[in-house]
């Protein structure tokens, strides 16, 4: 496999985050994976992620981590950087996956962007 230039960053058995994969491996696209639950999620690619996409993108308010969390901690998430220290305590609110490839930055399941990307 040849140095990869894109990298998906999610947790392994999200369905978001394996269509991406499956997705990228099936239009021979080589690609690393970051897995958060093993790896963490780097403060220095959620600095880059919330310049390019912004924070509301990111934080994932529809998701199971999320409406567990109580009120008052959810209502504590209000701009950058809250958003950025919240993503970094609790990376399963992170919306995924999160696919970059140099300074482009993908949230979510969105196979016409990951094309335009690939060539």
């Amino acid at each position: 496999m040849s140095k990869a230039s894109i990298t998906v960053y999610g947790i392994t058995n999200c369905d978001s985050v394996k269509k991406a994969r499956v997705w990228l491996t099936d239009h021979g696209v080589d690609h690393v994976f970051h897995d958060f639950k093993k790896q963490g999620v780097p403060p220095e690619a959620v600095d880059l992620w919330l310049n390019h996409v912004g924070w509301e993108v990111l934080v994932n308010r529809k998701g199971t981590t999320w409406r567990k969390l109580d009120p008052a901690l959810q209502a504590s998430v209000v701009d950058k950087a809250s958003a950025r220290a919240f993503m970094l305590e609790h990376t399963s609110v992170v919306k995924r996956p999160v696919v970059v490839k140099g300074q482009t930055v993908i949230v979510g399941v969105n196979p016409e962007a990951w094309a335009s990307v690939i060539g």
